[in-house]
């Protein structure tokens, strides 16, 4: 049998972090009760306590650091390509 892996939305994910950090019940009951891994629960907590704003951002989306990373990396290739036509002129 072949399980398709769950996806979940932004806001279900923040709404659960808000569930578990803003009330009694803990991973285990939250987890139990929206058949979740628990490991998942406090990943989902740890990524939105290091950046809430840019926590979760979606399939194919990437956080501003690492589109920021992309654009230098692309800018340093075109930068070397540039250096090596201009050295064997």
């Amino acid at each position: 049998m072949i399980s398709k892996r769950r996806t979940y939305t932004r806001e279900f994910k923040v709404e659960t972090v808000n569930l578990i950090t803003g009330s009694n019940q803990s991973v285990a009951e939250v987890a139990r009760d929206l058949e979740i891994h628990p490991t998942t629960l406090y990943k989902w907590i740890r990524q939105y306590r290091e950046n809430p704003f840019e926590a979760f951002p979606g399939k194919g989306k990437q956080t501003s650091e690492a589109e920021e990373i992309s654009r230098l990396k692309r800018e340093n290739q075109r930068l070397k390509m540039e250096r090596d036509i201009l050295t064997h002129l």
